[in-house]
């Protein structure tokens, strides 16, 4: 049976046994603030910000990895017009500022404004190199993200696809003054797509974890089950599970068998399921 669910419904029922009676009816100051420590909603508009951040990096340096290494003037469509890069290059490195203006649409709807600065070295040929890069005055859709990343990359990951370790710290400040952190240790496979030059096939398996604290403080565990399935022609995760465990609960969201929609089904702690509808950023 599918759920659709009012915002304080959905929030009721991932309360995990910590709210007791929750219903449709608007619910107390007091009983937001405690079920905010399982704010799923927020959970993963950040995991998608986090993402997408990490989906630009490895598209701008793929262009740079197969222009000098096909000696071809390779392009691609990922970015559209409205973000500027630009290069500074010394004897060992290279920076390039990825810069999205005061506000830039993205191919898949999602806005984002000011830069992101990518650094690593100028040496193409490295089977295996480290790529870190630095968010300023950066937003994605309205929500302001700080933060760092290192991905220690390599071009074939023995599986003849190319492959990142990614360790990237963010804080997030949405319109309402909401605030979040998120600190992840992933590994992004790129399955699919790689040097194609059109965005639209290109296809990531993620696995990993990481910790998620929300504007009270508290910490979520969060960790991949199996991996998570990006296909950038499709907004959301389309196949994988993930499980988030706080003290000794632990909810799961399988995310499906592939179908591009909002859908996952949630495994509470008593062992029920549901299926439920995820918003992103309201679109």
């Amino acid at each position: 049976m599918k759920l659709s669910l009012t915002r304080s419904a959905f929030l009721c029922f991932l309360g995990m046994g910590l709210i007791i009676g929750c219903s449709d009816e608007e619910v107390s100051p007091d009983t937001q603030q405690a079920i905010s420590e399982v704010d799923l909603i927020a959970v993963d508009e950040s995991e998608q910000i986090a993402e997408e951040v990490h989906m630009v990096i490895e598209d701008i340096y793929a262009t740079d990895e197969i222009s000098t290494l096909s000696r071809e003037n390779y392009r691609s469509d990922h970015l559209p017009d409205c973000v500027t890069v630009t290069t500074q290059v010394t004897e060992t490195t290279r920076q390039k500022t990825i810069d999205f203006g005061e506000g830039c649409e993205l191919r898949n709807g999602n806005t984002v404004s000011g830069s992101i600065i990518l650094l690593y070295s100028i040496d193409m040929e490295l089977m295996s190199k480290e790529l870190s890069f630095t968010l300023q005055d950066f937003t994605f859709n309205g929500v302001q993200v700080e933060g760092e990343s290192t991905l220690t990359r390599v071009r074939d990951n023995g599986n003849g696809n190319p492959q990142s370790n990614v360790v990237s710290s963010f804080t997030l400040t949405w319109e309402n003054g909401a605030e979040a952190s998120l600190d992840l240790e992933r590994t992004r496979e790129w399955i699919e797509g790689y040097g194609s030059g059109f965005w639209g096939d290109n296809v990531f398996l993620i696995t990993g974890s990481g910790e998620y604290t929300n504007r009270l403080g508290n910490v979520w565990q969060k960790t991949v089950v199996a991996p998570l399935r990006r296909e950038m022609a499709c907004r959301f995760l389309v196949s994988g599970e993930l499980s988030l465990s706080r003290n000794e609960d632990t909810i799961t969201l399988d995310y499906g068998d592939g179908a591009c929609d909002n859908k996952a089904l949630l495994t509470r702690v008593d062992g029920t399921t549901e299926e439920i509808n995820l918003r992103r950023f309201n679109r």
